[in-house]
């Protein structure tokens, strides 16, 4: 069996090293533009393999509604661009196909799926933390945990797997998980998707393939969010709940992460695990209350994600480099209301610089002041009043002024005071990706005297 894997990292090195052990001729195709792969012919291969960074339309039509909510798998056929896949009797007839499907079209035990724009890896790990209380073997696949072929021999039809699951895992999935979660939906990676509605059309495939069998846990206060949740034929369950029990609200207190958003993915994360065990979310709480206790009060969070690193000289530092978009900076900020916040913000911007006069604002309305950097940061200059900010050259710089502001402002008011790196951005201007990114931040902190 010849098969071409599109795509160097993370998941690409995955598949070739799981392919490899099966005996299979592999090929690699790496740094690549979109136009070479569009033209490429892979008649040769019998499987083709894209990688998430891979957008499927660049190999194969996709025939679907503009509505998402119509949209049904029968709309929906992947074929060969015969444009650039001449067949005839001499050549194989490749099946394209995902890292992503491959895996869930192979994997015997259940799988519970979470997208959503912020907050999937947070959800994910509260899941696995409870299951795993509960006496599961949980196996933790996709962006936060192990590349899922890595592990996918090694499950067995007992065990349970959960699945972070991003819009380009989801793209051209045509399987969807017995279990969904689907967080709120902001716009996002629009830079790689061909617009909104393309990335809610991929966003939508984690509920679309599912049946009467199984369940959609979904935010109620996202419309896109609960547009998505109506794809599904299975039992849809919103999240946050309208009315908390006294007993919910108890369990939600044992959080140590802080934030109203991370009270509502745990309660997703309730919500998801109740489903699986297939009860209601009074009698789950009830009868497991000191497991689930447990597995919040030991949750410690998420590197990167409004991650406490230190205090230093009464001021506390707060490391939320997984911020991207604005939505994220505005649930970082509002994760702090009673606090003065001086922000680190700025990088490229994922939005042609469209939501840079929204940024500008909020961060007039939440923050104390604003060390800005990067691409970004030199446009947000134009827009925030002279006395509101101060560009930095450089990270370090960034880190040393925030110092001196917040202790300067610490000294003369008696509210608690942070500096938080919330970027608002992505890293690629300055930083390898946001992992560098906020390494190179925490290292800088830690050196601070």
């Amino acid at each position: 069996m010849r098969i071409a894997i599109l795509g160097y990292g993370q998941e690409g090195k995955s598949a070739k090293h799981y392919f490899e052990k099966l005996g299979y001729d592999i090929q690699i195709f790496d740094n690549f533009t979109t136009d070479e792969l569009s033209k490429s012919d892979f008649s040769n291969f019998d499987l083709v393999l894209r990688s998430p960074s891979v957008p499927p339309h660049t190999l194969w039509r996709r025939n679907r509604t503009s509505d998402p909510q119509n949209h049904t798998s029968d709309s929906t056929d992947y074929t060969p661009n015969s444009k650039n896949h001449t067949l005839d009797s001499q050549k194989r007839t490749p099946e394209f196909s995902s890292c992503t499907q491959y895996f869930f079209t192979h994997c015997q035990a259940p799988i519970i799926g979470i997208t959503g724009t912020k907050g999937k890896g947070t959800t994910c790990s509260l899941v696995t933390a409870i299951l795993q209380k509960l006496g599961k073997k949980v196996w933790l696949v996709g962006n936060i945990g192990k590349p899922a072929l890595d592990v996918l021999d090694e499950i067995a039809k007992t065990d349970v797997v959960v699945y972070e699951l991003s819009s380009f895992q989801l793209w051209d999935l045509k399987i969807s998980p017995h279990i969904a979660g689907i967080l709120r939906i902001e716009p996002d990676h629009l830079n790689i998707h061909k617009d909104f509605n393309d990335y809610l059309q991929a966003k939508g495939n984690i509920a679309r393939f599912q049946t009467t069998a199984d369940a959609c846990v979904f935010c109620r206060l996202s419309d896109d969010s609960t547009q998505l949740s109506q794809l599904s034929p299975g039992q849809k369950i919103p999240y946050p709940l309208e009315n908390p029990t006294p007993e919910l609200n108890k369990l939600l207190d044992q959080l140590t992460i802080p934030g109203q958003h991370n009270r509502e993915n745990a309660q997703a994360a309730l919500l998801i695990a109740a489903s699986f065990y297939q009860t209601q979310i009074t009698d789950f709480i009830h009868d497991s209350y000191p497991q689930l206790a447990q597995a919040f009060t030991e949750f410690k969070g998420l590197p990167y994600r409004i991650e406490f690193l230190r205090e230093l000289n009464h001021v506390k530092y707060y490391d939320d480099n997984f911020s991207t978009t604005l939505p994220s900076l505005e649930v970082a900020l509002a994760a702090f209301p009673k606090s003065n916040i001086i922000a680190i913000v700025g990088g490229r911007d994922k939005t042609n610089n469209a939501a840079l006069p929204e940024i500008a604002h909020l961060l007039q309305a939440k923050a104390t002041f604003a060390i800005l950097i990067g691409e970004s940061g030199k446009e947000l200059a134009k827009i925030l009043p002279e006395n509101n900010f101060t560009l930095a050259e450089t990270l370090p710089a960034a880190v040393k002024l925030a110092q001196e502001a917040a202790e300067k402002i610490q000294k003369s008011q008696q509210q608690d005071t942070i500096v938080l790196m919330s970027p608002a951005a992505a890293s690629f201007d300055m930083f390898h990706n946001v992992y560098d990114r906020g390494n190179q931040f925490q290292t800088l902190v830690k050196e601070l005297k």
